[in-house]
């Protein structure tokens, strides 16, 4: 590496780690995402789950002895009652003192039985009370009905589906969890490197346009080309600190945010291999994202200025990354690695979802190695201009 290339890269890191304020606002993001998804997760599993021990409480009028032998079986302990006990029982529902109360025709099993045998005859219908602002109430209703359902099935059965014990579902959890991940990562790792590059860049080359410290740094004898790649090496090295920690706090609190869903989430599925990948691929995606950001810094007159002019770049990020969530398969087609952001985007998905087309991760570094170079020759150019480092 050049001495004027060394220079400035060892010059921004200093400027970055000595400032407290800096080092704080690059690291904090990491900490807050893992405590608000893992909140998230524990108010989520809060407000849907219903404690193992819990024993619902349960009343119905007319309970048929068909039904009744079903629920001991179900192991649901229901309360007999009188029809004229309905509307307390109804307030107490809304009072949320009662969970359920399942109303019962008279007569029903021979009801069923006459429905089964004449088409003339109308079904008899089950009338179920609950109160869907309360969980407990709203887990009784579903076990409930699907208790029903099942009965229903059992006396009208004309065919099954996958009625064994054998296993129909050919996803294993390793599937699911890939399947997971390349729909939700490769939209929260582009937002997470654009964002470390856009809390970074704008401050270190439009804010030193700004306070006229970029003017001095150009007639020292170090080379333009030499200062436009330094600052880009080094700011992509504190953007992938930003990225790298909101990352680590988005996947560390995975597995609690999405606890009820599924009921172990874990990384072990990659490889050494995906995860060099994966490290390549943002490496040289945060390297072009810094060049393009410091591009428009040159440009801006001020560091407010440059977030602002920035903001369309983080519009086509995120869009490209939502890419990613709808298609969830990456592409095996190799010039769709052509495109710039949306190449990363693709490996990505690829990686994630254990499908990784090595051909595409190879165009994709290749391209966006390439691209960076141009950057940084047009940068070197702009530093050249007395216009562009003067406009302020």
């Amino acid at each position: 590496m050049k001495n004027g290339i060394l220079t400035i890269f060892k010059k921004e890191l200093m400027r970055f780690f000595s400032d407290r304020r800096l080092v704080i606002s690059v690291l904090i993001p990491g900490i807050l995402i893992y405590v608000m998804y893992s909140f998230m997760g524990t108010a989520l599993s809060d407000l849907t789950g219903v404690d193992e021990d819990y024993v619902p409480t349960i009343q119905a009028v007319n309970l048929p002895e068909s039904i009744g032998s079903l629920c001991e079986s179900a192991e649901l302990s229901v309360e007999i009652v009188d029809s004229d006990e309905i509307e307390n029982c109804k307030t107490d529902i809304r009072d949320k003192s009662l969970d359920l109360l399942i109303v019962f025709p008279n007569d029903f099993d021979s009801s069923v039985k006459a429905y089964l045998t004449s088409v003339d005859f109308t079904a008899p219908n089950i009338e179920i009370y609950y109160n869907s602002a309360s969980t407990e109430s709203q887990s009784a209703y579903m076990t409930v009905t699907a208790l029903l359902d099942a009965y229903e099935s059992q006396i009208a059965n004309v065919f099954d589906i996958n009625n064994s014990d054998d296993t129909y579902d050919m996803a294993t959890e390793a599937d699911t969890v890939a399947m997971l991940f390349a729909a939700m990562l490769p939209l929260l790792l582009m937002t997470m490197l654009y964002s470390g590059c856009s809390a970074v860049v704008p401050e270190s080359i439009a804010g030193e346009k700004e306070r006229g410290t970029i003017a001095t740094m150009l007639v020292t004898p170090i080379k333009r080309s030499d200062i436009a790649v330094g600052k880009i090496l080094a700011l992509a090295v504190i953007a992938m600190i930003s990225a790298a920690s909101s990352t680590l706090g988005t996947v560390l609190s995975l597995p609690k945010m999405m606890s009820e869903v599924y009921d172990d989430i874990s990384v072990s599925i990659y490889g050494i291999l995906d995860y060099l990948m994966l490290a390549v691929v943002m490496i040289s995606t945060v390297l072009l994202l810094v060049a393009i950001v410091s591009l428009i810094s040159a440009f801006a007159k001020t560091t407010k200025e440059a977030q602002s002019l920035t903001t369309p770049v983080m519009m086509i990020v995120m869009v490209l990354g939502l890419s990613g969530m709808i298609e969830n398969t990456a592409s095996q087609v190799l010039t769709t690695y052509l495109v710039p952001l949306y190449n990363s985007v693709q490996c990505m998905v690829g990686i994630f979802s254990c499908e990784t087309f090595v051909g595409g991760v190879a165009v994709t570094v290749a391209v966006n190695g390439v691209l960076t170079i141009l950057c940084v020759v047009v940068l070197t150019k702009m530093f050249d201009s007395e216009q562009v480092i003067f406009s302020r």
